[in-house]
């Protein structure tokens, strides 16, 4: 664990290690908060019917919530986990600054009707530094997986570690994460872990901004300025069911997000919905269109994802 620590400043690290005491602090009679694998193990021996279970890194959020009561409506118990993952995080400012609200979360899980949180510390999830690796081939090559290398392999190992703790009947996952999506599908399907996949459609503000724990570290004008996101996304929808070429359509909407000299663009992406891989004219089926992009120091990412039928 002493080199785990090093890789990221103290005071962060302190904040991360001590979910476990500030949950203990929180558990109510309504809400049961777990922080310790061999406890949330006892609490789920005695549970046998159906629990939907919704992976969280806190600082919920609305979005967050409806994947809560959709796993309300579909199962006999819920349960959802809060921890913020290091190994995920290839930028360490990202880490640093993601924001911890473990307080709020747990108000808003109770008041949502959520049965169990576990809460585990770092040193709980991690004694030691993970050493596996995870090969997802094509999947962890393109979009997030170029600009954020290791990033998929953090996400594999920590989920492949909440599925075996918690044993979900059904897990619940937002659409806005496309391309995590479809790596737990596979990791699912080539580890055979016994959960359905839920994947549900993006929540998003009345203004179209996709919901996401990042949002609150915009500014006030980055905050108007990145509806555009969904704005340009909508659009490039529309022109491809219209039948203009998919590579004007993309030259178009880079060209119209590249204006904004507020706006660092990372990518925008036509691909396959499953495969992810990039489409040209002929393609008939299910599309993806995919956009990352910083304002200032906040990155955002979101998606449309639509049948095109030739």
């Amino acid at each position: 664990m002493q080199n785990y620590k090093k890789k990221f400043p103290f005071s962060i690290v302190f904040v991360k290690l001590n979910y476990s005491f500030v949950a203990n602090c929180l558990t109510t009679a309504q809400l049961d908060v777990l922080t310790t694998i061999s406890d949330f193990a006892k609490a789920r021996k005695f549970f046998t019917g159906s629990l939907g279970f919704v992976p969280t890194m806190g600082a919920l959020h609305q979005g967050h919530i409806s994947l809560i009561k959709r796993s309300i409506a579909e199962n006999e118990k819920t349960a959802c986990s809060i921890f913020v993952n290091p190994i995920q995080f290839n930028n360490p400012d990202d880490f640093n600054k993601y924001p911890i609200t473990i307080e709020r979360d747990l108000d808003l899980l109770k008041e949502a009707g959520c049965d169990m949180v576990f809460a585990p510390s770092a040193s709980e999830m991690y004694p030691e530094k993970p050493a596996m690796k995870f090969d997802f081939g094509a999947l962890e090559t393109v979009m997030e997986g170029a600009f954020r290398p290791g990033h998929f392999n953090g996400v594999a190992v920590v989920v492949s570690k909440l599925f075996h703790i918690v044993q979900p009947s059904i897990s619940y996952f937002g659409q806005k994460d496309l391309q995590q999506t479809q790596v737990i599908n596979r990791l699912v399907s080539d580890l055979g872990f016994q959960t359905k996949l839920q994947i549900v459609e993006t929540l998003r503000e009345t203004d179209g901004l996709a919901m996401s724990s990042r949002n609150v570290r915009l500014s006030d004008a980055n905050r108007k300025l990145s509806t555009v996101l969904f704005a340009e996304l909508t659009k490039a929808k529309n022109s491809i069911l219209s039948g203009e070429s998919i590579e004007k359509v993309l030259n178009q909407s880079r060209l119209n997000l590249q204006s904004y000299k507020e706006i660092r663009l990372e990518y925008f992406e036509v691909v396959n919905a499953s495969t992810l891989l990039s489409i040209d004219n002929e393609f008939s089926g299910e599309i993806a269109i995919c956009v990352a992009a910083y304002f200032d120091d906040v990155r955002l990412i979101d998606n449309v994802v639509f049948d095109l039928v030739k």
